[in-house]
């Protein structure tokens, strides 16, 4: 029990305590940036090991404030401090809760130049929402995510994240610097929401850390380094390879509105930036594999339960996952997926007529599928899906996986005499003919586009490829670089509507 306790209260607060080597290299690195705090604030000190390191490497601190909401890590830190060498000034260490502190009052005591240093919890909301946890921030939607983004997912947020924005906030106007580990993507959205909400940045840093060393876990983090501006802002971040890393392996950046991976790749090929003239789908939705997937065997299909079932072929198709697009889909598909509708919302009532035996697999399977979580599902008939369409059914498409970290794009044909479909870890557009899926698969993966997507792809991401990403691209202005245009306009003005596609482009809407 008490194992199972200390396992809860880990995981509520993000408890990563920061090893003391590790709290000496970040300071070893603000120290080759000539960084001579006079105050230092640790908002998230856990055990203290940053303050001890930075009081050791600072000479010039005379301030230092510690506050953690674990009274018995702020004992343990006052008894490292007691052993340390002592500060000219004054050092505090107080038990408080992050959200219930009156950072006005803290900020307004510490004379700058200031270094607000630390490693904040690694965990997100939704972490703390599932095991009952208050350790939150009150409800905002401080990301302003539009209703679909929050209905399936995006809305989620690392606490960091929100500790971190605050921080930032704090040392805007102030001769001041942020240090801080955290999760790269939590330290990217930092940045992302400083520079689209005008703080002034004088300058920023990433350096990769070791999180599988430090701290056991299996996670892409870094050392975020932020120093304040009063007057110019600047829009760039430089990122390193390691704490020891002498030069950046690339700058990332905010650029008209939105964040780049690559600055100088966004530069050369920014001009290839335009309307979708494909329209970039998701694969299909159904949130449970194990009713919903099947193997095909001599004698039926087999679902993720391990039952083989007697199913009509009207609802049954071959389909692709993720692995299947980035390992190549030139062979046949191994399995097959129960599709009810063949658009959004179709009632799917009327399946107990034309195919009994599917409509009775349903019903034996009700409470899995009642069971699914996301609220797409909601005020929808009964066994809906999600990401259906016409051109789900298309007999030819362009994929990519959505997981797989490469820029791969694959013609995916029919199977017999059924489409193949695809899940939602896959995008896709859908084509009319074999000729056009492969013109649009050699555009693609053409040198010129790939620089162009990995100017904004992340690949540290959980899904680095997304539809926002692949629909930014104008395949006309690509196919007009490549001096194959004639060619993609014969097939954009017969592209089926059904397809969600205008069946004409004029010279003014093509044009970039």
């Amino acid at each position: 029990m008490a194992v199972r306790k200390k396992s809860k209260r880990k995981a509520e607060f993000g408890d990563f305590q920061t090893p003391i080597e590790l709290a000496r290299n970040v300071c070893s690195v603000l120290l080759q940036h000539d960084i001579e705090p006079v105050s230092i604030l640790e908002p998230t000190c856990g055990k203290g090991n940053f303050i001890v390191a930075a009081l050791e490497l600072f000479p010039s601190v005379r301030n230092a404030v510690g506050i953690d909401i674990n009274s018995e890590h702020v004992r343990v830190a006052r008894s490292s401090l007691e052993k340390s060498a002592p500060v000219a000034g004054s050092t505090q260490i107080v038990s408080k809760d992050f959200f219930a502190v009156d950072w006005h009052d803290v900020l307004g005591s510490l004379p700058d130049p200031l270094l607000v240093i630390g490693n904040p919890p690694w965990v997100t909301n939704a972490e703390l929402g599932r095991i009952g946890s208050c350790n939150l921030p009150d409800k905002s939607n401080f990301q302003n995510r539009r209703g679909i983004d929050a209905i399936t997912g995006k809305s989620n947020f690392d606490i960091s994240e929100w500790m971190l924005n605050k921080a930032i906030e704090w040392i805007g106007g102030r001769e001041a610097t942020l240090a801080m580990l955290c999760k790269t993507a939590v330290a990217r959205k930092v940045l992302h929401h400083a520079w689209k909400n005008g703080q002034l940045l004088k300058k920023s840093e990433i350096y990769h850390i070791e999180a599988s060393r430090y701290f056991d876990a299996a996670v892409d983090a870094c050392l975020l380094v932020v120093t304040a501006s009063a007057s110019d802002g600047n829009f760039d971040c430089q990122v390193y390879g390691g704490l020891k890393a002498a030069s950046p392996n690339v700058t990332i950046g905010y650029r008209q509105g939105r964040l780049v991976a690559n600055v100088t790749r966004f530069e050369h090929c920014r001009h290839l930036e335009g309307k979708d003239r494909y329209k970039w789908r998701s694969g299909i939705k159904h949130d449970c594999a194990k009713v919903m997937e099947f193997r095909k065997e001599i004698d039926g299909y087999r679902n993720g339960c391990g039952e083989l079932v007697d199913l009509e072929e009207e609802y049954l198709y071959p389909m692709f996952k993720s692995s299947d697009i980035a390992n190549g889909c030139d062979q046949q598909p191994t399995r097959w997926m129960l599709v009810p509708q063949r658009i959004v919302g179709e009632n799917t009532h009327q399946i107990r007529r034309s195919a009994p035996k599917t409509w009775q697999y349903l019903q034996m399977h009700a409470e899995l599928l009642d069971r699914r979580a996301s609220s797409v599902y909601r005020n929808r008939p009964r066994f809906s899906v999600f990401g259906v369409g016409d051109y789900s059914f298309a007999y030819w498409k362009v994929a990519i996986s959505g997981f797989y970290k490469k820029l791969d794009f694959k013609v995916v044909g029919s199977y017999g005499e059924k489409a193949v479909v695809l899940d939602d870890t896959c995008y896709f557009v859908a084509c009319k003919t074999r000729e056009e899926a492969f013109f649009i698969a050699e555009l693609l993966n053409s040198d010129i586009a790939k620089d162009f997507f990995s100017a904004f792809v992340f690949w540290d991401e959980k899904r680095p490829i997304t539809v926002r990403l692949l629909k930014r691209l104008d395949i006309l202005v690509l196919a007009r670089e490549l001096d194959v245009e004639e060619t993609l306009r014969g097939y954009l003005d017969q592209y089926p509507q059904k397809y969600d596609q205008p069946l004409l482009f004029s010279e003014s809407s093509s044009s970039s």
